[in-house]
């Protein structure tokens, strides 16, 4: 059998580095978001919430964004979906390098057994997160 594509080797995540702080790739995702019609739902912020609590954890932030014009469909295709939606990308100091995480589109759509009308509506991730490291 011949080698799974790397992001299906790592369990379906795909990871990029930024030369951009934790915060400012933040930034500039929430704008890229709202900018192509989308909403961001809420922003996680699991290393503010640990230090709160007196625990150590690298800067780490996970934001959840999507469009109901976007994720319905998916959803009414395969109610499932709606354990991997909205969209989340994990924003996160990798020993002192931003690195951008979220699970790959085609996997997303493989698991839910989407078809290729459906599975474009998530791919746009792809995209989005390019923005943040060029």
């Amino acid at each position: 059998m011949p080698d799974a594509p790397p992001s299906l080797a790592e369990g379906g995540i795909v990871s990029k580095s930024t030369s951009r702080t934790v915060a400012d790739a933040l930034t500039l995702l929430a704008e890229l978001v709202k900018a192509r019609g989308m909403t961001v739902f809420t922003i996680i912020d699991h290393s503010g919430e640990a230090n709160r609590r007196g625990l150590e954890l690298r800067d780490t932030k996970l934001v959840i964004f999507g469009s109901p014009v976007g994720g319905t469909p998916v959803m009414e295709a395969s109610p499932l979906a709606a354990l991997d939606l909205p969209l989340k990308v994990l924003v996160w100091d990798d020993g002192g390098q931003t690195t951008i995480s979220y699970i790959d589109p085609e996997v997303l759509a493989e698991r839910h057994h989407l078809n290729a009308e459906l599975a474009s509506r998530l791919a746009g991730i792809g995209p989005l997160t390019d923005a943040l490291i060029a």
